[in-house]
């Protein structure tokens, strides 16, 4: 059964850094374009960053720019999000999902075929 499961969220301070993992099982990740999300409480999730298959195209957020970068590898079956000089505002769940559509970094969710069930990221003095 495809599944895709997040980790490396946690608590961090002000300007400090994590690394996200999404890891896939049950299908090859890299037939798949790959979307970060994130939804803080009391806002509707958004995207965050995303990449194609073949990885020539990614996008950020605006205000995540700069900051932030996505990755994956293919030998491991598992994408990234490096988060650097967070901000409390990033505070959120994170969720990784996967589209099969070639040729895409989208960051519609109606285009979506699997989804993790997320994890924490709390930014905090």
């Amino acid at each position: 059964q495809p599944q895709l499961v997040e980790s490396g969220g946690g608590l961090v301070q002000p300007g400090g850094s994590l690394r996200l993992s999404c890891a896939a099982s049950g299908f090859t990740l890299d037939s798949y374009g790959i979307t970060w999300f994130r939804q803080a409480p009391g806002k509707e999730r958004e995207g965050v960053s995303c990449i194609s298959h073949s990885g020539s195209m990614t996008r950020y957020v605006d205000s995540v720019k700069g900051r932030f970068t996505i990755s994956r590898d293919n030998a491991k079956n598992t994408a990234y999000l490096q988060m650097n000089s967070l901000k409390p505002e990033d505070t959120g769940i994170y969720y990784c999902a996967t589209t099969r559509r070639r040729f895409v970094c989208s960051y519609d969710s109606g285009v979506m075929d699997y989804w993790g069930k997320g994890t924490l990221v709390t930014v905090s003095s």
